[in-house]
């Protein structure tokens, strides 16, 4: 009955105190009133059979019944309906740069570099429902493989065909790469514009110095993560093509300008992530993730129904049933 009810003044349930007391009090105040007489023999009175004044006590019962019942009204029942509604702020925009050279295929993260990043990007990229992502691809020149589009399935699908390929020029262009990045991001209108750029070497190719796109990152206000892929030490990586087209890997020591992934994240608000084996990259987006949180605004909106009506309607209509009992049926008993 009292499911979903709510009580808004709770402390006028000490009230509910008195009702005992008011029981020891008519007990008390019914001894007093009923007095005693001693007689040798009823034969001389004739005896009137009534059930009445079996029942002289209820008009007690359903006064107390009333004075619980206008407590529980003072306490204010009411039920509360909580609706909600959210609202997404301007989201964030985000560019990941990916280097794709030939490098990227060493197996120092399982499968492989590419893959792994791959796995990994398309778990951060689900994270993101909120957010436009577009996808830049680079080695020694770069281009954009998905401009910047809240459609998650295309982007999840070009990430998917991201490959080792001959058509990009060989190299690493981390200045191409950043700067192709901040030109998709520079007209952005979003409260939030970021650059997550990851490599596996250094740079040594592009007409793009990585110093001058870092500089253009910050005219626009665009925030850069850097991510050093590649274990410490050697790596079982690619050295030359056999004659049926496929590599030859072997054992080559891992460079990564570390010092330059970090002069671009300091220089442009971000932070440099180094990435040594898949579990370390899994963190390193779920730590960018956490970094870089779309604002959700959630309204409530509260409808309170009050219930206290329908308790002091039942405890007047007790109260007059009472009264009209105790000055007509009862008139004689009490």
């Amino acid at each position: 009955m009292l499911e979903g009810i709510e009580f808004l003044n709770k402390d006028w349930f000490w009230l509910l105190l008195l009702i005992p007391v008011a029981v020891l009090w008519y007990v008390f105040k019914y001894r007093k009133q009923t007095p005693e007489l001693k007689i040798s023999s009823l034969k001389g009175f004739q005896a009137t059979p009534s059930i009445l004044p079996k029942f002289r006590h209820m008009l007690i019962v359903m006064r107390l019944l009333a004075l619980g019942l206008l407590i529980m009204a003072m306490a204010r029942p009411q039920t509360v309906d909580v609706s909600t509604r959210t609202k997404t702020t301007r989201g964030i925009d985000i560019v990941m740069a990916i280097d794709v050279s030939a490098s990227m295929l060493a197996k120092d993260l399982k499968p492989n570099r590419l893959e792994a990043l791959k796995l990994v990007a398309a778990e951060f990229i689900q994270g993101r429902p909120n957010d436009r992502i577009g996808l830049v691809e680079y080695a020694g020149e770069s281009y954009t493989k998905t401009p910047i589009t809240s459609d998650k399935a295309i982007v999840l699908k070009s990430l998917k065909d991201i490959r080792y390929n001959t058509i990009i020029e060989g190299g690493t262009a981390i200045g191409m790469g950043l700067a192709t990045s901040v030109n998709r991001l520079k007209d952005s209108k979003a409260k939030s514009k970021v650059i997550i750029l990851l490599t596996d070497g250094v740079n040594n190719s592009g007409f793009i110095d990585p110093i001058t796109a870092s500089e253009l990152a910050v005219e626009y206000g665009i925030k850069t993560y850097t991510i050093g892929l590649g274990t410490n030490g050697m790596a079982l990586s690619p050295i030359a093509l056999s004659r049926n087209g496929k590599f030859q890997y072997g054992r080559v020591q891992v460079e990564i300008d570390e010092e330059l992934l970090k002069e671009i994240a300091d220089a442009t608000g971000g932070q440099y992530f180094r990435a040594t084996d898949n579990k370390k990259l899994k963190e390193i987006y779920a730590e960018i993730d956490k970094l870089e949180k779309t604002e959700i605004e959630e309204f409530k909106f509260y409808n309170y129904e009050e219930k206290y009506r329908p308790l002091v309607w039942l405890a007047g209509l007790l109260l007059v049933l009472e009264l009209l009992l105790r000055f007509t049926i009862f008139r004689s008993f009490v």
